[in-house]
């Protein structure tokens, strides 16, 4: 079992025994399919793949898997309902450009490969930026990419719907200038 370092309810691993965590979960990705989801600049590697991505899709796996079934649990033994299924949301955040969106793109490959949950969708934050004529008049293009460009109201309205279980979301898309909806 590897070690790690408790630091309050955080617990910090070694690169090795993280890696360690992967247990028997499969390398799935080929190196071409790494090289479609890879970034411009973002050196990501297979090895990165094996050592730091497989042990954190099969722990989401497992968190994930953990939280339907206390779904399942609640609905039907508590409030005496059939179980709704609830989506699993999961937030990237970091810089602006430090590879979010290839983090975002692995996980989503990986997550899709296990067979509890082959159905995973990415939306990204690009579509709930504020339109740049309000960029502009807010004198905000230089910042746009930071939580002070986007339409944090609309963000927060998407993420209760999907959660919510409304079915058929537009998901708001960045397309050059201007925000499209695409449905799904």
């Amino acid at each position: 079992m590897p070690e790690s370092q408790h630091s309050g309810p955080y617990l910090s691993f070694a690169r090795k025994d993280w890696a360690a965590l992967r247990v028997n979960t499969p390398l799935t990705l080929s190196e071409a399919e790494l090289n479609a989801l890879r970034g411009l600049n973002d050196p990501v590697s297979l090895e990165d793949v094996v050592e730091v991505y497989l042990p954190l899709s099969r722990l989401l796996n497992l968190r994930i898997v953990a939280a339907r079934s206390l779904n399942s649990l609640v609905e039907a033994a508590f409030l005496g309902r059939p179980s709704n299924a609830c989506p699993f949301i999961i937030g990237i955040a970091g810089s602006v450009a430090v590879g979010k969106s290839t983090f975002a793109r692995l996980l989503q490959a990986l997550l899709a490969r296990w067979p509890d949950h082959p159905h995973v969708d990415l939306v990204t934050t690009d579509g709930f930026l504020l339109p740049t004529s309000v960029l502009e008049q807010r004198n905000l293009m230089h910042r746009k990419g930071f939580p002070e460009s986007y339409d944090l109201r609309q963000m927060l309205t998407f993420l209760q719907s999907v959660k919510a279980g409304v079915p058929s979301l537009r998901t708001p898309v960045l397309l050059s200038r201007d925000i499209r909806y695409r449905s799904g």
